[in-house]
């Protein structure tokens, strides 16, 4: 595809509007840039080529090229190019064609896909395909030319084009410039791009996160007033939202965005309720340091957990539920089980929490009350739940809360260090035997302090 002119001028039309608004092209030459080659995947420049070989446009696009720009690792490379899917399925004989919503060809080089869009245009002459649901978009392959999938895309740093003919940066909407000065802004009509797609909340505060930038004040606007379109999003979308938004190494910014705009109340509605009512803030230091522990795994590339982030996330939730179960004279063991249930079903209503990790993470929440017995065979029983290694550390945050848990993470940790035997072979002091009531007197002391098992304690918290 030629250069064109650098300051070239364009029109934006809106899927849903005849209106245009006027844009310019910008070419920022290569000695105006910081994209290199060698940071970019070679599998990535083999697409490129091949496609420019054969004779279509092709560019890196979106994510990569922003990332790219303020010296970020991508981890995805995505082309646009002018080629049909079809087209580009004829090229590579490793390539396969994905999507129902998003027509897209996914080129794969052993653990590497590169991802190949073809551009989308914003008008239906009612040649394309494309169907809108409420105003949603629900399927959307209506092909275009490369200005056409500029100003269709979602922000203005998402929407910048690296040419492999001449190594120059493409910029349709005034993305290179929001770049530089690290500004998340939506392209077009901030409240009807919500209003397509509600996931763009997330995403604008996902992003924003994830690069250190500042949403502008036209696209921030309308997200408090907007934030209950969410829930008319699918529950497994959100779900792939959150773990996007937790686990990705920016989990507390990204928390601080959420609650800043109202979005966090939408996901997770019954936390949200106990951190505003929780005066103490004990359980928003909880979350506060959880989220920056999985920030700092996700830095030092050790493994993070699903199933603990929504323990983490839920545990307001489930505490105060408990309270309230506890206030009605239910027994306490009934009561966690109960609290544990009731918020992982109110929850499924709104994110689609799969078993295998909701399961684990009501056993993280019910092995806390464990931590406050010393009785022989319990403590032997709790070393070897499956669930025990998540459990403790879950103990460890809750410290940061309430000191009481002091003794209490100690014990555990040096019960961790001993084998069968030795734990067998304890004196009286340190366990009680099977039957005895010698913990009874230790845990009523500790509920007078709040504390104890988890059910006094997460009352305290």
């Amino acid at each position: 595809m030629p250069l064109g002119n650098p300051a070239t001028p364009i029109g934006i039309a809106n899927i849903n509007s005849t209106v245009t608004t006027p844009f310019t092209l910008h070419v920022i030459p290569r000695d105006q840039h910081t994209i290199s080659r060698k940071d970019i995947s070679p599998n990535a420049l083999r697409v490129l080529y091949r496609l420019r070989e054969a004779g279509f446009g092709a560019y890196l696009v979106g994510g990569a090229v922003r990332d790219l720009l303020v010296d970020g690792r991508p981890k995805d490379f995505d082309v646009a190019t002018d080629a049909t899917p079809e087209q580009v399925k004829q090229l590579f004989r490793n390539c396969r064609l994905i999507g129902r919503r998003f027509r897209l060809a996914h080129v794969v080089f052993g653990r590497e896909i590169i991802e190949v869009a073809t551009f989308r245009a914003n008008s239906d002459d009612g040649s394309g395909d494309r169907e809108v649901e409420n105003g949603m978009l629900v399927r959307d392959n209506v092909y275009g030319s490369i200005e056409d999938d500029a100003v269709r895309r979602d922000f203005t740093c998402n929407a910048l084009y690296y040419a492999i003919e001449d190594f120059s940066v493409r910029d349709y909407t005034g993305g290179f410039e929001d770049v530089m000065a690290r500004r998340m802004r939506l392209i077009g009509d901030p409240e009807q791009r919500y209003r397509e797609d509600p996931v763009r909340m997330l995403r604008a505060v996902r992003l924003a996160a994830k690069l250190n930038f500042q949403i502008d004040g036209p696209t921030a606007e309308p997200l408090p007033r907007l934030a209950n379109l969410l829930s008319e999003a699918a529950p497994a979308r959100l779900f792939e939202e959150v773990l996007k938004l937790f686990l990705s190494g920016h989990g507390v910014a990204s928390f601080e965005g959420l609650e800043r705009y109202g979005l966090f109340a939408v996901l997770f509605p019954e936390s949200a309720a106990a951190l505003k009512s929780n005066r103490t803030g004990a359980l928003r230091r909880i979350l506060i340091e959880g989220l920056r522990n999985t920030d700092d795994r996700v830095a030092n590339e050790e493994p993070v957990s699903p199933a603990f982030l929504f323990a983490l996330l839920l545990w307001p939730a489930f505490c105060r539920a408990l309270i309230g179960l506890q206030k009605q004279g239910m027994a306490p063991e009934e009561a966690q089980r109960r609290a544990a249930d009731r918020v992982t079903l109110h929850q499924l209503t709104t994110i689609a929490l799969p078993r295998r990790f909701s399961l684990p993470m009501q056993e993280i929440w019910l092995l806390q009350s464990r931590f406050g017995s010393r009785q022989r065979k319990r403590v032997l029983r709790t070393l070897s739940h499956p669930r025990f290694r998540a459990a403790f550390d879950f103990l460890l945050l809750r410290q940061a809360a309430s000191p009481e848990h002091q003794d209490d993470i100690a014990f555990w940790r040096e019960a961790q260090l001993q084998n069968g035997q030795d734990l067998e072979s304890a004196p009286d002091s340190v366990l009680a035997e099977d039957g005895q009531e010698g913990d009874v007197p230790r845990r009523r002391r500790r509920r007078r302090r709040s504390g104890g098992s988890a059910t006094t304690t997460t009352t305290g918290e």
